[in-house]
């Protein structure tokens, strides 16, 4: 209900600006446009490969290595494997809710999504350039060890 309601409000406001500037609305839609199609690709790719992943490994598997009793264990797997994806926040929360839906557990998630925001260990090289090494390693190790600090904020929360 409230996906509909938002879908409403999307398309009510729509109507609005193409009412007040019809050009404007226009432009902003094929931008909005081409922004998909080049997001779309990387979504269908990061898509396919948790698809063939959940395919593969059943919910006991998933669930042993990032499942509530994966314990820390899990959460340091999952944190290391956000630190070192690239995927968009757009592509990483619907991941995320298909490996909670696989049994994945709410720490071990947590722990994957604010590592996979806050560490770049792919981008590195470019934030070196701008950051400088030590500031650069500082802010990654610092938002590495933050997601542990998120795990455990959400495993008190929800237990």
């Amino acid at each position: 209900m409230q996906q509909l309601l938002l879908y409403f409000f999307t398309f009510l406001i729509l109507i609005i600006s193409y009412g007040k500037n019809p050009d404007k609305t226009r432009l902003a839609l094929k931008k909005a446009w081409r922004s998909f199609e080049n997001i779309l690709p990387q979504f269908i790719g990061v898509i396919l490969l948790v698809g063939v992943v959940m395919a593969v490994m059943d919910p006991l598997t998933i669930g042993q290595l990032l499942g509530d009793q994966s314990g820390w264990s899990g959460v340091v797997l999952a944190s290391v494997v956000g630190a070192v994806t690239l995927i968009p926040g757009f592509v990483a929360f619907p991941t995320a809710a298909l490996l909670l839906e696989g049994g994945a557990g709410l720490m071990q998630i947590a722990a994957f999504i604010s590592s996979l925001m806050m560490v770049g260990i792919i981008t590195i090289p470019v934030e070196v350039t701008y950051f400088g090494k030590q500031s650069t390693l500082l802010r990654n190790l610092l938002a590495f060890l933050f997601s542990f600090v998120v795990a455990m904020v959400i495993g008190r929360v929800v237990s």
